[in-house]
C-alpha cells in the first residue's frame, strides 16, 4: 500500500513541475509543526507558502526553514511587563 502522504506529495510535484528529489518533505513538516504551535495555526501554510516564494525567487538561504522553525520555537507571549520588539 502507498503512503497517501507521499502519494499525494508525487501528483503535486507532476502537476506543478517541480522535481520531487528537491523537497525535503520532513524539513517542511517540521517548519509547519513547529509554527502552527509556536506562533498560530494559521501561519503554518503561510510561512510554508512564503518559504516556496522565497526559494523560487531565488532569496532564501539553504538554511531558510531551520531559521523560521527557531523563530516559530522562540516566539512566546512576552512574561508580564516584558516587551518583545516588533510587536
Amino acid at each position: 500500500m502507498v503512503n497517501v502522504l507521499a502519494e499525494w506529495t508525487a501528483l503535486v510535484c507532476q502537476e506543478l513541475g517541480i522535481d520531487p528529489e528537491k523537497l525535503d518533505r520532513d524539513v517542511v513538516l517540521d517548519l509547519t509543526r513547529d509554527v502552527a504551535h509556536g506562533v498560530a495555526r494559521p501561519a503554518a501554510p503561510l510561512t510554508a507558502y512564503l518559504l516556496g516564494l522565497a526559494q523560487g525567487a531565488g532569496t532564501a538561504g539553504p538554511d531558510a526553514a531551520g531559521r523560521l522553525a527557531a523563530m516559530a520555537r522562540e516566539w512566546a507571549a512576552p512574561a508580564a511587563g516584558e516587551q518583545v520588539p516588533g510587536r
